[in-house]
C-alpha cells in the first residue's frame, strides 16, 4: 500500500510514527549524564532516533527504575533510527542475591490462629 502513496505523505507518515514512538517508550538510555529515549527495543539490541555517538556502558531504565545495565556497540542505521546491539546486558535486581538455594515447596505466607 505505501507504494501507491506519494513521497511526500510517506515521509508525513514516518515523521508522525517517529514522534508518536518517543512519547509512548518509557525506556531511555542513561548515558554519562545523557537521557535518550528508545524507540524499540529487543532481545539483542535497542533502537534510538538521530545520532548519539554511545558506545560501550549504558543503563537501561523503565521511567524512573533501572532495569539493565549494558556494553552496547552500534549496529547499523536505517534512515534516522540507529540500532545498537548488547555485547552484554546484566538484569539489575530489586533484592540481594541469594547464597543458598530456595526450597521448591516453601510457603507463601504465614496464617495466624486468631
Amino acid at each position: 500500500m505505501s507504494e501507491f502513496l506519494p513521497k511526500e505523505v510517506r515521509e508525513g507518515l514516518e515523521q508522525a510514527r517517529l514522534r508518536d514512538a518517543k512519547f509512548v517508550s518509557r525506556l531511555r538510555v542513561h548515558s554519562g549524564g545523557e537521557v535518550f529515549r528508545i524507540l524499540k527495543m529487543t532481545d539483542d539490541g535497542f533502537t534510538l532516533d538521530g545520532e548519539k555517538g554511545l558506545r560501550g556502558f549504558v543503563e537501561i531504565y523503565e521511567g524512573n527504575r533501572p532495569i539493565s545495565q549494558c556494553l552496547i556497540v552500534r549496529a547499523d542505521s536505517d534512515g534516522d533510527e540507529v540500532r545498537y546491539i548488547f555485547k552484554r546486558r546484566t538484569p539489575i535486581r530489586d533484592r540481594a542475591a541469594l547464597d543458598f538455594a530456595e526450597p521448591d515447596n516453601k510457603p507463601a505466607g504465614l496464617l495466624s490462629r486468631h
